[in-house]
């Protein structure tokens, strides 16, 4: 059995999970490095990150590094002389950071490699239909989310999924494989395999606003993927009476009137619809800038939408 010194890098939510995991299952867990906190809020709090205020309450040593190549940081990196890094949900490591320890730095990712490289792989396997999806654990290497691949596990990916709920299971099982990989790395007992090559790979980029914006011009099977792969954040979006309106939930409707795609109908009551390249949507649970989250029946309860530009009448 190996000796381990673990220093642990993250900072969202989604981290905590695997640290946690291991500080309950008392592997030690030397430092945390994690990103330097924000602020926040319309009062702009200057906010810790969830692994920074884990890793506070459990009295572990917090690194909040700037810049991961100074070098005061690599010498507060090296004094800790851990053996092994894990990395779940941070930056791009540099090589004299990820080459440091003796054991090797591994990452959780949130897809199954070498599908879905990138910032986003939970939103992006939904967004595209994907039925299945998992977390794997792979040794770190110079090109992004390449390093031969440690462990993996499968989950599917529901009908219903919205990338909020796919997001907790993965997380609690991420944490689980990180806590197998540990196991089998102390005990000498690892065996790697190489990323197949892939001619055209799935990949998960960095979501932008523009990415969110619904084109209504595409089938309903595609709009509702990428509604679900949104919610609850970023959320998708569209305009909905000259306003900004994240769209959270939508079902296909039985609406049967011609119409171009895109034209929005309500019953000025509980009903929105909305049409897309081969049927109507439902839009069932919006937001429009500066509101909350509501119904659509909330909303028109609230809001003559027949009185507003690009919303027509259930006729």
């Amino acid at each position: 059995m190996v000796d381990i010194r673990i220093v642990f890098m993250g900072t969202p939510e989604f981290a905590v999970a695997s640290l946690q995991a291991l500080v309950e299952n008392n592997w030690p867990v030397v430092a945390v490095v994690t990103a330097p906190d924000r602020r926040q809020g319309r009062g702009q709090v200057l906010t810790p990150s969830p692994v920074k205020a884990y890793a506070v309450a459990h009295k572990i040593p917090v690194l909040q590094p700037p810049n991961l190549k100074a070098p005061a940081f690599l010498s507060q990196l090296a004094a800790f002389k851990a053996n092994l890094q894990v990395v779940v949900a941070f930056r791009m490591l540099p090589e004299a950071v990820w080459r440091l320890p003796e054991l090797g730095t591994f990452n959780l990712h949130a897809s199954l490699l070498p599908d879905y490289r990138g910032a986003a792989p939970i939103n992006w396997a939904i967004i595209n239909g994907e039925k299945k999806t998992g977390v794997t654990t792979f040794f770190l290497q110079h090109e992004i989310d390449t390093g031969e691949i440690i462990l993996q596990e499968k989950e599917p990916i529901r009908e219903d999924d919205t990338v909020g709920a796919l997001y907790h299971r993965l997380m609690a099982k991420g944490s689980k494989l990180v806590l197998k990989t540990v196991e089998q790395i102390a005990a000498d007992k690892v065996t790697t395999t190489p990323q197949k090559p892939v001619t055209h790979p799935k990949t998960a980029p960095k979501l932008y606003k523009e990415t969110c914006e619904i084109d209504w011009n595409k089938p309903f099977s595609q709009v509702f993927n990428l509604v679900r792969g949104l919610n609850p954040y970023p959320a998708a979006w569209t305009t909905l009476a000259k306003q900004h309106c994240k769209i959270f939930w939508l079902k296909k409707a039985a609406l049967t009137r011609a119409a171009a795609p895109g034209t929005m109908v309500t019953d000025h009551r509980q009903q929105l619809w909305v049409k897309c390249a081969d049927t109507w949507a439902e839009i069932t649970e919006l937001q429009l800038a500066g509101k909350r989250k509501m119904t659509a029946a909330e909303l028109l309860r609230g809001n003559p939408l027949a009185h507003l530009p690009g919303i027509e009448d259930n006729i």
